[in-house]
């Protein structure tokens, strides 16, 4: 008996799904809730469980083929049709094996080599020292298959020594990195020769323990000398990808929120001394009772969720010739995944402290990075945070995507010597500084609301009075 599995519904505005990946080929066994596929929509990328447990007989929807829900996507049999599920399967490396074979021609050719025997002797001259130098490659690009036909070559004495480069086969299959388990990308495989990196050494921290780019430089990093910072070379050099699905939805996102809204962006710089100052107090005691660590993005997240209720203008939206004010601060949190920018929200952020930004935060992000979101926590968000200070930058000037009409950057927060004044008296110091970038749609906010937005944030931060906001 074999049971269907289609696309399931990914959300309320999700009509169809482009199938990225299968993680299963037809004749593997299957278990309850075991991920199937990988699926792609416009707003998240997800893997499908499989809701039976059996074995894959058929499957019906091919890579990059985008199909709408309720699509049955494969067929699963229960154990009773197990045995038969393996036969079309079996063909498929059955047909693969003659392919196999093909590469030996010259097995066939060593076939007449025993109905020579008799001549061997006088044939002596055969093993001419030209052929010689030609085996020598021959046991490198075949040494698979010369393992499988080890009984027949046992009689003869001269295959023997073609068994020691079998063993030197194996450690360089282990140098190129043949004991990795999982799927390793060519880019990934690339990158780690070109670094000298063995795979099999390095635990993933992709989806499944897959190994990412990111483990092979974090790898390289640790192995080279402190003393040599080395720009890396990327592999995409001088090569052409196709962009993948969530890249052409961005794109045309963006395009389109570009060509339809007047953007543009205001930008003040904030002293953040003393959050910095409470933040290396209490970072200790943070991580103990919450288990999430103490980053200065809930300090900016919480600030922005109280300016967007002074300031509602900058979490209106535009509905034909209206402008409507949302009854919550729905706050989006721009996530750098490997697939592309993906901004999961944080809803009803005005009713959060520290402590709760922190946890929903490192939650949706990890969710994020793991594939694992719900294509309904993507959607919702009235207004976007992003860090743009997370690599480094002093400030950008982000996009703002529709139907939202503001996005706010936060940059790096660094220390540089500032004028302070204190009793009428100016004086230098050392303080901890970072850069807030608003972008908003002029269409209906104007410079003063986004000035007005950003000195709220600014005079909230700069007072640093959150004791009773931590949630501890």
């Amino acid at each position: 008996m074999s049971e269907s599995v289609s696309l399931p519904a990914l959300g309320e505005s999700v009509t169809e799904g482009t199938v990225t990946r299968w993680l299963k080929n037809v004749g593997d066994r299957v278990e309850v809730d075991e991920p199937l596929l990988e699926v792609s929509t416009d707003k998240v990328d997800t893997e499908i469980p499989s809701p039976v447990a059996g074995v894959i007989e058929a499957i019906l929807v091919q890579e990059d083929e985008t199909v709408e829900v309720g699509t049955i996507l494969v067929t699963i049999g229960d154990g009773s049709a197990a045995a038969a599920a393996p036969a079309p399967v079996a063909e498929a490396p059955v047909a693969e094996a003659p392919v196999a074979e093909a590469p030996v021609a010259p097995a066939p050719v060593a076939a007449p080599a025993p109905v020579a025997a008799p001549v061997a002797a006088p044939v002596a001259p055969a093993p001419v020292a030209a052929p010689a130098p030609v085996a020598a490659p021959a046991p490198v690009a075949a040494p698979a298959p010369v393992a499988s036909p080890a009984p027949v070559a046992a009689p003869a004495p001269a295959p023997a020594p073609v068994a020691a480069p079998a063993p030197a086969a194996a450690p360089a299959a282990r140098g190129s990195h043949a004991g990795t388990s999982g799927y390793v990308t060519p880019i990934v495989r690339k990158l780690a020769n070109e670094a000298g990196v063995d795979l099999s050494t390095i635990t993933g921290t992709g989806v499944g323990g897959r190994i990412r780019k990111q483990d092979i430089a974090s790898a390289s990093a640790s192995t080279a000398p402190a003393t040599a910072p080395v720009v890396a070379v990327s592999p995409l050099r001088g090569t052409t990808v196709p962009m993948s699905r969530l890249r052409k939805v961005v794109a045309e996102r963006a395009v389109i929120s570009m060509n339809t809204s007047a953007q543009l962006t205001t930008v003040v710089e904030v002293d953040v001394t003393r959050v910095a100052i409470l933040r290396d107090k209490i970072k200790g005691e943070f991580l103990a009772k919450t288990g999430n660590k103490l980053s200065f993005l809930p300090f900016f997240a919480l600030a922005a969720a109280e300016a967007l209720q002074a300031n509602p203008i900058i979490n209106a939206t535009i509905e034909g010739d209206s402008i409507v004010y949302p009854a919550q601060e729905n706050i989006s949190i721009a996530v750098e995944t490997e697939r592309g920018l993906l901004t999961p929200v944080v809803r009803d952020a005005a009713g959060l402290d520290i402590a709760g930004f922190a946890a929903q935060i490192a939650d949706l992000a990890e969710r994020t990075r793991e594939n694992k979101l719900k294509p309904d926590e993507l959607s919702g968000g009235t207004f976007t945070l992003t860090n743009t200070g997370s690599r480094g930058a002093l400030f950008d000037t982000p996009v703002v995507f529709l139907p939202q009409s503001a996005i706010l950057g936060t940059g790096i927060v660094y220390k540089k010597p500032v004028v302070v004044t204190n009793d009428g008296l100016d004086s230098i110091a050392i303080r901890s500084t970072v850069y807030l970038a608003l972008s908003y749609d002029h269409r209906i906010i104007d410079g003063a609301d986004a000035a007005g937005f950003l000195v709220t944030m600014k005079k909230r931060l700069e007072a640093g009075a959150f004791e009773a906001n931590l949630g501890l």
